[in-house]
């Protein structure tokens, strides 16, 4: 009897394999969960047209069992198939950066002052290198207040009135740019 010829080259290509279905179904529903994280603010701000994924996100909201949480995240993941998630994924990526990038603009402003606070009287200096329009002043103000207040052990204000006020030249700064 004469073998057949071998048809693999003729099968037509079946696409993704299973696991990459289910590891892009898992994707979806991890960018779900993301979504369900966001405050409203944020949420209004994602590329998302579809009315039942925005209703689902936000009855998930709602939900406090964590098996019914579970199951609705999955649902929205499901939802999430029929739309694109190309834009919602790049919405989350930028808002992320911009938390990022706020959280490291905090810290260096947290350093700052406490860089100001260690120099004492010197630290009026540093804060005028970097705000040039702060209030000589008032800086040294509140760095001999705080100098006061840790020496009679009274809890840190002056520290705290000084990052505000840092903040806010900060800001303004970022608004003159």
């Amino acid at each position: 009897m004469p073998e057949s010829p071998k048809n693999d080259d003729l099968e037509p290509d079946e696409g993704p394999s299973k696991s990459a279905r289910k590891r892009h179904m898992h994707s979806l529903q991890a960018m779900g969960e993301a979504l369900v994280a966001l405050n409203e603010k944020q949420l209004a701000q994602m590329p998302i047209d579809d009315d039942r994924l925005l209703s689902a996100i936000r009855e998930c909201r709602q939900m406090r069992s964590k098996n019914a949480r579970k199951r609705h995240v999955q649902f929205i993941g499901k939802l999430m198939r029929s739309i694109d998630p190309a834009p919602v994924e790049q919405a989350l990526q930028t808002l992320h950066t911009s938390r990022q990038q706020d959280a490291a603009g905090f810290h260096q402003l947290e350093q700052l002052r406490a860089d100001i606070l260690a120099a004492g009287p010197a630290g009026i200096e540093l804060a005028i290198n970097h705000f040039p329009d702060a209030d000589r002043q008032h800086v040294r103000q509140l760095v001999l207040q705080h100098q006061r207040e840790i020496d009679n052990h009274k809890p840190p204000a002056a520290s705290r009135k000084l990052f505000r006020y840092l903040k806010d030249l900060q800001e303004s700064q970022g608004a003159a740019d």
